[in-house]
């Protein structure tokens, strides 16, 4: 057993069954005085060690539902950046990400604000950056495959473009996408965004127009994200998740993940890794 699952198994919770579900993953099933305590004590246990862990209640682990943020997390970046790297003003824009993905500005503003910017770029741009930049981040693929083998719906949500999404949708095998709409001339971008914005209201209202479309409790979705824009679908799912976060996702997450990649979220809800499917 890796070092630092020995130091859960030792740290002072009374550890009532411990299952390895894979390489460096283990379940532990707690007893005693609840989730909160058993958080506390994983967390002073694991201080200061590269460990990811989440706190539930054993049963209903296994969600029916996933919704998934597309930038910074089913991806490895800002595809609005990298668009803006082509524009020759990346710094400028991946400021004003920045900002807005920390809650520091209204993500809808944001959003007209950077896409205003890249007026007159090519449209051959956006081909580009998704050949050239945009891949599915470690474990993306084995998340949305594995959970919907076993019955899950996964839909992919994104603040981004649905140039992107719907690419990237199929090749991490989601079910449905939902995103935003850039415009243009046949040759250039506008500089407009299709209204309305798909912003962190739009994403709240995916997930639970997707839940009650198939019947679902909220308790029995997980949604993941990284930005202020997905704090809102984070706090109302079953297992809300805040994948290499801004602090004000962290903060409010049930979960987060910041060391290991996204099959993290399959060992949360309980599949060992022999259950996995890439």
């Amino acid at each position: 057993m890796p070092a630092a699952l020995e130091g859960v198994a030792a740290g002072g919770a009374p550890v009532k069954h411990m299952a390895i579900l894979g390489d460096g993953a283990a379940d532990f099933l707690f007893e005693g005085d609840g989730p909160g305590a058993a958080r506390g004590r994983l967390t002073a246990a694991l201080e200061r060690k590269a460990v990811d862990f989440c706190v539930q209640a054993a049963e209903g682990r296994k969600k029916r539902l996933l919704v998934a943020d597309m930038d910074s997390t089913i991806i490895g970046c800002e595809c609005l950046d990298e668009l803006a790297d082509f524009a020759g003003i990346k710094p400028e824009i991946a400021a004003i990400t920045a900002r807005a993905m920390g809650g520091e500005i209204a993500f809808e503003a944001a959003l007209r604000e950077r896409v205003g910017m890249l007026k007159g770029l090519e449209i051959t741009a956006l081909a580009r950056v998704l050949d050239e930049r945009v891949r599915l981040n470690p474990g993306a693929r084995t998340l949305v495959r594995t959970m919907s083998a076993n019955g899950a719906h996964c839909v992919l949500v994104s603040g981004g473009f649905t140039f992107f999404a719907q690419r990237v949708a199929r090749d991490a095998g989601f079910a449905a996408h939902r995103a935003n709409g850039l415009i243009d001339d046949g040759l250039r971008l506008t500089g407009a965004v299709a209204e309305p914005i798909l912003g962190q209201d739009a994403k709240l209202a995916a997930l639970t127009e997707e839940a009650e479309v198939l019947g679902l409790e909220l308790s029995e979705t997980l949604a993941v994200g990284d930005g202020a824009n997905d704090l809102a679908m984070i706090q109302a799912a079953g297992l809300g998740v805040a994948w290499r976060a801004q602090p004000v996702v962290a903060a409010a997450a049930d979960a987060r993940v910041d060391h290991a990649d996204l099959a993290a979220l399959l060992y949360f809800q309980g599949y060992g890794a022999d259950a996995f499917i890439s």
